[in-house]
Order: C-alpha cells, then structure tokens, then sequence
C-alpha cells in the first residue's frame, strides 16, 4: 500500500470511529490513536520518512490558530493563576518527574532527559473538549482545560528548543542562553505585529476562496518566519491569532465565518488522523528494529513514565486547589474549584497531538530517539485510552455535568440577545419596523415551553422547504446560474439554521 491508499483507509475508518465515539460519548482522538496503530500494522503498510522541521509547523500551527482564535480572553484574565499555574508550572514540574525517571531507570543524558519531558509535559484539549462538548461542566473547567493546552504548548515547546540546541551544541553558552532569553518576548512581539499586518489584508479577499487560503497560508507563515528570526513559534502563532481575532471578531462576514468554521474544522481532524497514522508507522518501525531485550527495556520505562505523568498531574492539581483555597480564606476572589471539579481536572491530563508532532520533530541522529519516540507514543495512546475512556463516567460519578444548567443558560441568553434587538428598534417607524419588533419582543417574553415560537419556528422552516424546491425548479429550468443557485442557497441555510435544527426540519418534512 501506498502512503495515500493507507491514509485514505485510515480517513475511512475514522470516519466510521466518528460515530462510534460520538454516539458513545467517547473522546474521538483516542480512538484515532488505536486505529493508527492498527493501520500501521497491517502488512504492506509504507514506511514515510518525516522532515522534523516541517512537523512542528504542519501539525502545530493550524491546530494553535484554531484554538487561540476562539479562546476568550476575558475568561483568562479572571483565572491568571490557575491558567499560570498549569501552564508553565505544572508543566516544569512534569518535565521534572520524567528527567528523573529517565536519569535513574535508563541512564538518559540531561538533555535528552528534558527533551522527553517537554514533549510529553503538556495535555491536550481535543479529547476533554470531545467529552465535555457532550457533557457540558462548570464554565470555569471548561475555560481552564481549554486555555492551559493553549499556553502549555508554549511552555513545552520553549523548553523542547532549548533542550535541543543544548544538545545540538553540546552545552549551554552565553549565546545559546541569550537566544533562548529572547525567544519567548520576540515571539510575542512579533505575532501582535504580525497580527496587525494580516488583519489589514483579510478585507482584500473576504468571502474569496483566496480568503480561506490565506487564514492558512497566514498560520504557517507565522511560524515559518517566527522559526526563521530564532523566536518562539508557538508564541508568535498565539499572540498573531490573538491579535487577529480581537481587530476581526466584529468585523468578519458571517458567509466567511461559516465557511471557516466548517473548514478548519474538518483540517483539524484530519490532521489527528494523519498525526496518528504516521506515529503509528513510525512506532512500527522502531519495534521491527529493535531486539527482545530492547523492547522490554522500553517497554519498562514507557510503563513508568505514563505513571509518572499522571501522577504529576494529579499531585499538582490538588496543590493548586491547597492553595487557592487558602488564598481564597485570606481574602481573594478567586474561587477555588470543587473536590470533584479538581480531580476531573487533574485527570484530564491526555496528551495527544502536540507531543505526537514534537516526538515527531526530533532530529534523526538524536540519541535515543527510537526510546525516546516510543516513549512518547505509549503516553498518548495510555492517557487517551485510560484516561479519556474514563473522563464521561467520572463526570456522571461526581455529578458535574451541567446539561440542563447550559440549556437554560442558553435560552437566558437568546432572550436577552431579542431584548437588545428590539430596544434598538423601540422607536423606528413603519410596518417593517413594526413586524421585526414583534418577533423580537415574542422572543424577549417567550416562556420556556414557547409554544407560539415552537409554531413559528415550524412554519419558518416548512416556508424554506418550499423555497428550497422552488430553487430546485429554477436551477433545472435554467433560470437562474450555478453561481446564483449556490448564492441563494446559502442564505436559505442560514435562515433554516437563525430558527431551527435538523430535527426541526425532520418534524417538519413528517
């Protein structure tokens, strides 16, 4: 089999995983995970050689983009501590307990010790977002999760460069210290600029074909050029993604804002399929090369470093819960989290595809790379399977979902969102004025069964069905072009979507 025969078996099956997982409230990445190692080892698999500098910049920057685009910032002020503390010192202390590890099991050098920590030190969000986008919790969890994986791969990646310009030069001099020094502030500095630069530019081709193309073509050069100054490329993609949606959030066509939204969602997730597909090769590779007595000693010393891992992460979550805590008695505002919301923290600690993308990255004459990959490989496949498989029962165990809570929350909001609307149009005169007034002040009072908008949503959606297949009839009648056709079928979907789901639609065909 050829590298695109076996990628596309691979997107087959994950398409089928999919499913599975979403009906079973299953984290979908560790499925992903099993069922790379499962391709990779069917016979005929191909080998594909991966340039480690092309690594970081494909799998990392679209995934860091994504995130740091729709982060709220807000919600990071409010929680600096935690999101501090999980960020940078969770993950030293991490990197920490695996250099141990690795000088006392194995005999690892320092700096191939802290190369392996700052690769499997940070968590990933997708699989605990796959959960909890089912099983909605606390908004501050949810915030939490989702902005340490943003900031930690920052952390991470920072420490992987410097560990392996250390070893590259065989030591740590005045200009590697100065170069690392000013790796994290440039980078920084260099994204908001950047940012400012894009944001600029995407009026130029918004609502293009071009305008998609160049969201990506604006994320790996962020890096590649960040990469190119010695700066820090994780830092610079945050801060110009950061920069970028707060001058745009208000700004962007909603037609641009679908299309991109649909877009790098499907990117992000073939991305995982395609990560996992080739360290699963890769770790075919190296179990093929290495002998009985190998194996077993990598083996051993993967077993405990996933231990060592977990461990870390739990000790830690509970000694920033021991702190909060106190703080909070002494006067601060800051909250702390529940028992049970610190240990789903603690637990939802999978790594995923930040660490396959920088075990990925290693150079190939790096020592101990083989253990040091495998290593990696059998922390993500551990803490997705075991960890991830776990994290919806544990959230049913200790009672943290939130499903009804978010619903109300929801329907508080919409309410609110009519009542800003029709204060707007209070005062404007005419019919037209008069007839959107109405559906927003039916919206602004509605009770929550709502029967009325329940019957209007219904005849909304039954009059775009009857507009749909007039559309039909004019495209097969040759009156109107592909252009126009596709034009007026889009506005039909948004204003299918503005009142109504998919069920809605179904009920309604009935």
């Amino acid at each position: 089999m050829t590298f695109f025969e076996t990628l596309v078996a691979l997107l087959a099956v994950a398409i089928l995983l999919l499913q599975v997982t979403r009906r079973m409230r299953l984290p979908y990445p560790g499925i992903l995970a099993a069922a790379g190692v499962a391709v990779a080892m069917l016979p005929g698999a191909p080998t594909i050689p991966i340039d480690p500098p092309t690594a970081l910049a494909l799998f990392i920057a679209p995934v860091l983009v994504d995130s740091a685009y729709d982060f709220p910032v807000g919600a990071a002020r409010r929680m600096l501590l935690p999101l501090f503390f999980y960020a940078v010192v969770a993950v030293l202390v991490t990197t920490g307990v695996v250099v141990s590890i690795s000088m006392l099991t194995v005999g690892l050098p320092i700096a191939v010790a802290v190369t392996l920590g700052a690769i499997v030190s940070p968590p990933d969000a997708a699989a605990a977002t796959a959960v909890l986008s089912n099983l909605p919790v606390a908004r501050r969890v949810d915030a939490l999760l989702k902005g340490e994986s943003l900031f930690n791969d920052a952390t991470a990646l920072l420490l992987f460069g410097a560990a392996l310009t250390v070893q590259a030069r065989g030591g740590l001099d005045a200009g590697t210290a100065l170069q690392v020094g000013l790796a994290a502030p440039g980078g920084i500095v260099f994204g908001i600029v950047f940012g400012f630069f894009v944001s600029r530019l995407r009026p130029i081709t918004e609502n293009t074909v071009g305008g998609t193309l160049l969201q990506f073509v604006y994320a790996f050069s962020t890096w590649l050029i960040a990469e190119h100054l010695h700066l820090s490329a994780v830092l610079a993609t945050v801060a110009s993604a950061m920069t970028l949606a707060t001058l745009s959030s208000v700004k962007d066509s909603p037609r641009m804002r679908v299309h991109s939204f649909a877009v790098w969602t499907t990117v992000v997730f073939l991305l995982n399929v395609v990560a996992f597909l080739l360290m699963g090769l890769q770790a075919r590779r190296i179990l093929e090369a290495m002998s009985a007595e190998e194996l077993q000693r990598a083996m051993g010393f993967a077993a405990i470093v996933v231990v060592g891992v977990i461990l870390a992460r739990m000790v830690m979550a509970f000694l920033l819960h021991a702190v909060v805590a106190s703080r909070h008695r002494r006067g601060h505002e800051l909250a702390p989290f529940t028992s049970g919301e610190t240990l789903l923290v603690g637990w939802a600690g999978m790594r995923g595809l930040v660490t396959l993308a920088t075990a990925f990255a290693l150079p190939a004459d790096f020592p101990e790379r083989d253990l040091v990959v495998l290593t990696a490989f059998a922390v993500v496949l551990a803490t997705l399977v075991i960890q991830g498989a776990t994290l919806a029962p544990m959230i049913h165990f200790l009672k943290l979902g939130r499903q009804a809570e978010v619903q109300d929350e929801l329907k508080v909001a919409r309410r609110s969102l009519a009542e800003a609307a029709f204060q707007r149009l209070e005062k404007e005169g005419g019919t037209e004025a008069e007839a959107i007034r109405t559906i927003c002040k039916d919206h602004w009072t509605a009770s929550t069964d709502a029967s009325p908008l329940d019957r209007r949503r219904h005849l909304t959606i039954a009059a775009v069905l009857a507009q749909r297949q007039r559309l039909e009839e004019l495209r097969d009648t040759d009156q109107i072009g592909a252009t126009q056709y596709l034009e007026l079928q889009e506005d039909l979907d948004w204003k299918q979507l503005s009142v109504g789901s998919d069920e809605d639609r179904r009920i309604t065909e009935s």
